[in-house]
């Protein structure tokens, strides 16, 4: 798979760097097949996730990076998981009893900070959450003063989700500001935090082709442990060709100003208003 993926990538970094993407990746595999399951980091987080999926009932997972360079990075596995482990069916044809693929999805850490932490941190849904950050950055702003912020609210973030704030914590927190009696009583119940949400944190020294490699290839064998022990085939996407399929009947319909009532009553509905608003003109 990575041959194929990323030949843009050798026309684009160079040979070496396209090199060393593969030896990471290679180096992963090794491990994957090599390591006792109690020390292997694939199997491991593996059964962490479906821990957490069929035990707990959680339906998502979060990739929060903290490196800009891989802000691409759970885009990249929403399709790699959710194509390859959005299933329902066995590999023999039968239907599954349990849930499988979660919704994979993410963020930079910054951007995620003053985003949808807070449903995180405080919402009514446990959201287990991979934490990924390389100890070095590729660029020291300021001798390093932006990446060791980067990397304190990295731990915070961690640290804050497995202990939250108790509600002991929060009102000796409100009285030291000197809040009145009557607005502590408003306050503490938003300031205290559960915590006991999980998170997974990956910590490498920094971010080369090579370590890119190797933390693809972790995910990839993940998913594929998992779709094992779900009895699903990671290797098939049929899901996406009924779309496909439908798409080659309804192109032709779009044109001329005949109605269509081929459809279901939205998809006639929806194709009739584009007909009519296809031609306004919008100054």
């Amino acid at each position: 798979v990575c041959v194929c993926v990323f030949m843009l990538l050798f026309s684009v970094t160079g040979f070496d760097n396209f090199e060393q993407l593969l030896s990471g990746a290679h180096w992963m595999d090794q491990h994957f097949r090599k390591t006792p399951l109690e020390k292997n980091a694939p199997v491991l987080l593996a059964l962490l996730g479906i821990w957490y999926i069929n035990f707990y009932g959680c339906e998502t997972h979060a990739l929060l990076p903290y490196d800009q360079y891989m802000h691409r990075f759970a885009a990249y596995f929403q399709q790699g998981d959710m194509e390859s482990n959005g299933k329902s069916i066995t590999r023999s044809g039968t239907r599954v009893d349990h849930h499988t693929g979660p919704i994979v999805w993410g963020e930079p850490g910054t951007n995620g900070q003053h985003a949808f932490y807070q449903l995180i941190h405080q919402g009514t849904k446990m959201i287990p959450c991979d934490f990924l950050i390389p100890v070095q950055t590729q660029h020291p702003i300021r001798k390093g003063l932006h990446h060791k912020i980067l990397l304190a609210n990295f731990l915070a973030q961690t640290e804050a989700l497995m202990k939250g704030k108790s509600n002991e914590e929060a009102k000796k927190e409100l009285q030291a500001a000197g809040k009145s009696p009557e607005d502590l009583e408003k306050l503490l119940p938003h300031k205290v935090f559960e915590g006991n949400r999980p998170t997974n944190s990956i910590v490498f020294t920094k971010l080369t082709p090579f370590i890119l490699g190797a933390l693809i290839a972790l995910y990839e064998h993940k998913i594929f442990v998992q779709g094992v022990i779900w009895d699903i085939n990671s290797f098939d996407q049929w899901g996406v060709e009924l779309g496909k399929q439908l798409a080659k009947n309804i192109e032709p319909e779009l044109d001329g100003s005949a109605p269509v009532t081929s459809h279901d009553s939205s998809t006639n509905g929806l194709i009739k208003f584009i007909k009519q608003q296809r031609d306004i003109r919008i100054e």
